[in-house]
């Protein structure tokens, strides 16, 4: 009877918790029992009255939020951190998406699969088709990189007269009001052909003067400049990055004073700037400066601020005192970068962008434009990277024979194989569902963080790989190398729009906490309420809330731990068990996140480990989700089920290690213990894709098909065999032509039919025909052809013999 008793007020309580309703239901029966036994005069009962009284208090509203929720309120506010100006407006920017999901513990899959596919307009495909494709045959990024140093006149004059300069431009101010979907491929396919070119197009079309004119531009703006930038007449750069603010951007000391001043012949109300910026992209070129700075107005001639704060303005690169710097040159990139500088240069307050309205706005104007923005260029370019170091590694793996095998069949090399194609299929995905859900209307501002942070790591590692794979044959500059360019531009892609390090560690969660939790920013926002009973009445409702969502998770996590996820939801599909293991680590990982920050509070902000920790897991079951929604949108191709198997092994093992990287260091031993119990009942149960599945996505890379297309989708393939590319390309075929003829040439010696090596033998044996002989001649030669390097006489490394340099080349 006693040990009932006690398992039933157990039971109350932990249903309480779940559901203050169902928990008073209980409670009310414990009630009666213990009026019962107290009636009675049973000992020592009386002491089990206390739990009880505490789970009725917790059950009922009224005496809930009198005696529990103040105390709870005020341990709230200790723990929670000062939010500043800049860390506010950037919480509030963009939207909350799918990723809210995944970190709910509890994804909806119908929700993911209900996502529109992809899909590009007639006059969108045509761009890519026609102009785009034009540009890439243009495009010599040998020439662009190490002799011009710059795109050749015709490649800008191409540039600005097809465009390319305005893709996000609306059609009523003469841009090509393209798709984010469009938009990212467009800038994709030039990075396939020269990352110099790709950052040329894609400044314009990012964060800067446009897309702040679009969304924030007074009508007087948009009229003057938006039709002069969508044509190329301006070519605009924006100015945020100076020596001593990089990634602490909303600390950049540039400052702008509001005064009265001289412009165009009279005195007009402006401000007088002083700044010193690095590192701006088409800023030696650039006819309008895009330009960040803090506003202060010291005589009160705006209002009554004096640190009115950070605030953007559009200037004339041409305008008196504007010094525009010599160029940086970063990576070996040629596109165009550099400083610029002005002290005491007068402006005229309507220069700012939007007008006086948007005075001291200009956070979180760069904010909700980065939110969007960060998910297109910096994506695409990482994405089209891991495309091509797949398609290349791929072909040259099939080409390059070593120990009279192609290395591609080498295990080895199949390992390398299998990574860089599952980052490459990974990546695809993601970047097309999230093109998809920015032309729906949503600005994630996590998820951009993720594709940014993700896409460019991944290049790193792809192309780093597929230097391993090529040896020699990627490390010899020339020509005829088509991989070390883009090599040498990872560091870029790493830095821009937020450094990697801290975006992983910063922004992918911290952000990620507040914008996709259900309950924690609600929570935030009523303990920052002035009216007490309001802040009690809304922080109980989501803070009881929460409770129960905490108690949901830690018992599904629990429950798929015990039951290797069989129960968790999932759609009927050859996929389903993927969606049930993600299903359960989404579990782990919205528990996990919730006792961090119950412990830690502010404090996890600068527990940077942690959060990064916490970060990878976000990230990996975004792009898992997004891997399974491909899929299934390609129509379920069996043959890229190896494909989808070995990227979300990749992605299940990292999560699970990050979890136990998250409980190996929980700040409160005891806590981490208990969790360990609720997240990995078990043991660690994700193991990384096995050998089998590796060799699977590694012989699809080695043949053409349908399925390795689909690897490299929307790249510029080179038909031309004086391109190193385009050589590769016909090299691949012919080795694939060719592989019957090798065959029978194989079997003949294996037979003992064939002594000889030559062609000719086996012509003489009658096993092949003259022509078959030809072919093989040919393809060899195809193959010479592309394990070839480039060399250089003294004089031409020196510079002194470019003309040779450019003969060599064609």
């Amino acid at each position: 009877m006693n040990t009932l008793l006690l398992a039933g007020i157990i039971a109350s309580g932990l249903l309480m918790l779940f559901s203050p309703r169902a928990g008073l239901v209980a409670a009310l029966a414990i009630f009666i029992t213990l009026l019962t036994l107290s009636v009675r005069n049973t000992p020592y009962w009386h002491w089990l009255w206390l739990p009880w009284a505490l789970t009725l208090l917790w059950s009922l509203k009224p005496l809930r939020r009198l005696v529990l929720i103040p105390p709870a309120l005020y341990l709230v506010r200790r723990l929670l951190p000062p939010i500043s100006d800049t860390e506010r407006d950037a919480i509030a920017a963009g939207s909350v998406w799918f990723e809210a999901d995944l970190f709910s513990g509890r994804p909806d899959w119908d929700k993911l699969l209900a996502i529109p596919q992809p899909q590009l307009a007639l006059e969108e495909q045509a761009f890519l088709d026609g102009p785009t494709e034009e540009l890439c045959e243009m495009l010599d990024d040998w020439v662009i990189t190490h002799e011009l140093r710059d795109l050749p006149p015709r490649v800008w004059e191409f540039i600005r007269g097809q465009g390319f300069l305005g893709m996000i431009i609306p059609k009523e101010f003469g841009g090509l009001g393209f798709s984010a979907q469009a938009h990212s491929a467009v800038v994709g396919k030039i990075a396939s052909r020269s990352v110099s070119a790709a950052v040329t197009v894609m400044v314009p079309n990012s964060l800067g003067p446009g897309e702040l004119l679009l969304h924030y531009g007074t009508e007087e703006q948009k009229k003057h400049y938006l039709p002069r930038l969508a044509s190329g007449q301006e070519i605009p750069c924006f100015a945020l990055t100076g020596p001593e603010a990089g990634s602490d951007a909303g600390a950049i000391p540039d400052s702008g004073i509001v005064c009265r001043g001289m412009h165009e012949g009279r005195e007009v109300l402006g401000i007088k700037l002083t700044w010193e910026k690095r590192y701006i992209t088409l800023g030696p070129v650039a006819t309008l400066l895009g330009l960040a700075f803090r506003l202060h107005d010291p005589e009160h001639l705006l209002g009554s601020v004096e640190d009115v704060g950070i605030t953007l303005a559009l200037i004339p690169t041409h305008h008196p005192g504007v010094h525009i710097g010599r160029r940086h040159f970063p990576g070996n990139q040629a596109f165009m970068n550099g400083p610029n500088h002005g002290n005491d240069v007068f402006i005229p307050l309507t220069w700012i962008i939007g007008g006086r309205e948007y005075a001291g706005r200009g956070w979180m104007m760069l904010m909700n434009c980065l939110a969007a923005g960060r998910a297109i260029s910096l994506p695409a370019l990482g994405t089209t990277s891991a495309k091509t170091a797949a398609r290349y590694s791929g072909e040259y793996a099939r080409v390059r024979k070593q120990f009279k095998l192609p290395i591609g069949k080498l295990e080895g090399v199949e390992e390398v194989l299998a990574r860089i194609g599952s980052h490459a299929y990974t990546l695809e995905a993601a970047r097309r569902m999230t093109c998809v859900a920015l032309d729906m209307g949503e600005k994630p501002a996590v998820v951009s963080a993720i594709m940014k942070h993700e896409a460019t790591e991944r290049m790193r590692m792809t192309l780093n790989a597929a230097m391993d794979i090529h040896g020699g044959k990627g490390i010899c500059e020339g020509p005829k190398n088509y991989l070390a360019s883009a090599y040498q531009a990872i560091p870029v892609g790493i830095t821009v729009e937020g450094a990697n390090i801290l975006t992983r560690s910063l922004i992918i969660f911290g952000q990620g906490a507040m914008r996709c939790h259900p309950f924690l920013l609600r929570e935030i926002e009523a303990a920052g309420l002035q009216d007490r009973a309001k802040s009690v009445e809304d922080f109980d409702d989501a803070f009881t809330a929460h409770v129960s969502h905490i108690m949901k998770n830690a018992a599904l996590s629990l429950l798929h731990g015990l039951t290797f996820s069989r129960f968790a939801a999932s759609p009927s599909t050859a996929t389903a068990h993927w969606y049930r293991k993600l299903a359960r680590l989404s579990a782990s990982l919205a528990l996990t996140a919730d006792a961090a920050l119950a412990l830690l509070g502010g404090e996890l902000k600068r527990r940077e480990s942690l959060s990064g920790r916490f970060a990878d897991c976000l990230a990996e079951l975004y792009l898992s989700s997004a891997v399974l929604k491909r899929w299934e949108d390609e129509g379920r191709p069996a043959e890229d089920l190896a494909l989808v198997d070995y990227s979300l092994a990749l992605s299940t093992q990292r999560i699970e290690e990050q979890l136990a990287g998250i409980l190996a260091n929980f700040p409160n031993a005891l806590v981490g213990g208990l969790l360990r119990i609720l997240v990995f009942p078990l043991g660690r149960r994700h193991a990384a894709p096995k050998d089998k599945t590796g060799h699977a996505v590694a012989s699809l890379m080695l043949k053409p098909s349908a399925s390795f297309d689909r690897l490299s989708p929307g790249i510029f393939i080179s038909s031309n065999r004086a391109d190193a590319t385009g050589a590769l390309e016909y090299a691949f075929q012919m080795v694939s032509d060719t592989k019957a003829i090798e065959g029978k040439l194989r079997d003949a010696r294996k037979a003992g039919l064939l002594l000889g090596e030559t062609p000719e033998a086996g012509v003489q044996a009658g096993i092949i025909s003259a022509a078959e002989a030809q072919l093989l001649h040919d393809t060899a030669a195809a193959v010479r052809e592309v394990i070839m390097v480039d060399d250089f006489s003294n004089e031409e490394l020196s510079g002194k013999g470019v003309a040779t340099v450019q003969h060599h080349a064609a």
